[in-house]
């Protein structure tokens, strides 16, 4: 495995691997690696076979934190987490400096402005346009041939979906579904900022889906009901502030009144003062 610390560096390799026609492809991450992202790594290496590329950035991007202050508490552990990509079979680690991927005066955004404006995007102003331009940029210096998300970050998925769409980017969009835990809370860096009693309370978001889930084969179809289901069991737990549920179509993203097959229930929660994002697909 080879850390690369630059994009000049980044794309000399890159640039090897295109000349022998090798496939690559990419998982973009923030660092704090947990088995969740090692899921994203292994399904990337299926997906290329031995002889493609397994690129994964570690790149904790400032323009997506729309709080000065939840940025700096994010944690960098970039020993551990090549470590843990040395392990898992990666190629290529790119960690680069926030200097280098912002120069001075950087100016050009890209923005999403559809999908983006509802759910995380209206609780967290400029939230998707850090993460839209960071994808973009990190597609552009990784050219990969598949990029792998996760279904956590589902609305995040289907931005980029529509980013790679409307701007010929020629990179297949690959969602892997969520990894949890053993007692179902959906792995995420953010899980280490929670105390052993948050930790606890935090096992009543996914809790809170299973319920809808059964709701819903039920035959209980009314949005308001299924979301209601969430916050009573939410209201239960100390500590713990909804700051979204909603049902969702996944063509738009738009909040449906009468829930269907393939809706989106997402929801964001503070668990103490973590913010938590979890969501099923009925």
């Amino acid at each position: 495995m080879k850390l690369v610390r630059t994009i000049p560096a980044l794309r000399r390799e890159i640039s090897r691997y295109r000349r022998t026609g090798r496939p690559i492809s990419f998982v973009p991450t923030m660092g704090v690696l947990h088995a969740g992202h090692i899921e994203l790594t292994q399904r990337a290496r299926r997906i290329v076979g031995r002889r493609g590329i397994v690129v994964v950035s570690i790149f904790v991007n400032p323009t997506q934190f729309n709080q000065k202050s939840d940025f700096k508490k994010y944690p960098h552990t970039l020993a551990a987490d090549c470590a843990k990509c040395r392990a898992a079979g990666v190629d290529i680690v790119f960690a680069p400096s926030a200097r280098s991927m912002y120069p001075e005066n950087f100016s050009t955004w890209v923005n999403e402005e559809s999908l983006s404006l509802t759910l995380c995007g209206a609780s967290r102003p400029g939230h998707f346009r850090g993460v839209c331009t960071i994808v973009l940029k990190l597609f552009n210096q990784v050219q990969p041939d598949v990029a792998i998300f996760g279904q956590k970050d589902a609305q995040q998925a289907l931005v980029i979906r529509r980013v790679v769409r409307d701007l010929d980017i020629p990179v297949k969009i690959i969602v892997a579904p969520t990894v949890r835990e053993r007692d179902g809370l959906a792995m995420s860096s953010r899980n280490a900022r929670l105390s052993p009693q948050e930790r606890i309370h935090a096992l009543a978001i996914n809790e809170a889906l299973s319920q809808v889930r059964a709701a819903f084969r039920r035959n209980i179809r009314n949005a308001s009901k299924l979301k209601k289901i969430v916050r009573s069991h939410l209201a239960k737990i100390h500590g713990m502030k909804v700051d979204y549920v909603e049902l969702m179509d996944t063509a738009m993203l738009r909040s449906v009144t009468k829930a269907s097959r393939g809706n989106l229930l997402a929801m964001a929660v503070w668990v103490g003062g973590t913010r938590l994002i979890d969501n099923i697909k009925l």
